[in-house]
């Protein structure tokens, strides 16, 4: 899976410099099944995706949905096991966290994320 590096440069913050791309059928259906957790800096970025779950994880994470030009449009915080975000045509694609890296890195709607691949 390809790695990527994800800031907010207006923030000087770095979301994650180990952020798994799932952009094909089969990482966006499997995403973090099978983890037992996430490090800081690092978790999946899902594209296209307008929505995601939680079923059979093990642990919660953080979520953020943004859109086709990789501005945030919301943010969900620890969302636990057996839960579902809402679902909007203004999502692109979302991105998923260790629990409490929201919170970390100050992310809000509106900030504008950037990416790179990871060196």
């Amino acid at each position: 899976m390809k790695q990527l590096t994800i800031t907010i440069p207006e923030k000087a913050v770095t979301v994650g410099s180990r952020i798994g791309l799932a952009d094909t059928f089969l990482t966006r259906l499997f995403g973090l099944l099978g983890k037992r957790g996430l490090d800081a800096e690092s978790g999946i970025l899902i594209r296209p995706s307008s929505g995601v779950h939680t079923m059979g994880m093990l642990f919660p994470i953080d979520v953020v949905a943004v859109d086709k030009h990789l501005r945030v449009v919301k943010t969900w915080r620890h969302l636990r096991p057996w839960r579902l975000t809402s679902v909007s045509l203004k999502i692109h694609s979302m991105l998923e966290l260790a629990p409490g890296e929201v919170e970390r890195c100050g992310i809000e709607p509106g900030d504008q994320l950037a990416i790179a691949e990871a060196q």
